[in-house]
């Protein structure tokens, strides 16, 4: 990666989803997929500061730390930032499941295919 491939906080599109952006949480080693969030630029910039993962809770109209209850921390090693600089990923090192549900993964359900 050169230094123009790498972007400030000031350049991520907050606007397009009223102040949030799109978080995509993905396992550093397996590159699988864990979960979907969203994060204001209070919850990057801690993100980056103290490299575990911080979102903004829509419902609970808070910041929060995953893990800050379950203790199922997500260390982040590296945040990557899309072309429209309106969605990153989190490169994470996860300790615990990443869904609530106690599953690795939030994705662990299929849709039907229609015949």
């Amino acid at each position: 990666m050169t230094s123009s491939d790498e972007v400030s906080v000031e350049e991520l599109d907050f606007a397009r989803l009223n102040g949030l952006i799109t978080v995509v949480v993905q396992d550093a080693s397996t590159k699988d997929v864990l979960m979907v969030a969203f994060a204001n630029k209070e919850a990057i910039l801690r993100t980056l500061k103290e490299r575990v993962a911080y979102f903004w809770s829509r419902s609970r109209k808070k910041l929060w730390m995953k893990g800050e209850t379950s203790g199922n921390i997500q260390e982040v090693e590296r945040v990557l930032v899309d072309c429209d600089a309106d969605a990153v990923i989190y490169l994470v090192r996860p300790r615990g499941p990443a869904c609530h549900t106690g599953r690795l993964s939030c994705f662990y359900r299929s849709l039907k295919m229609e015949d």
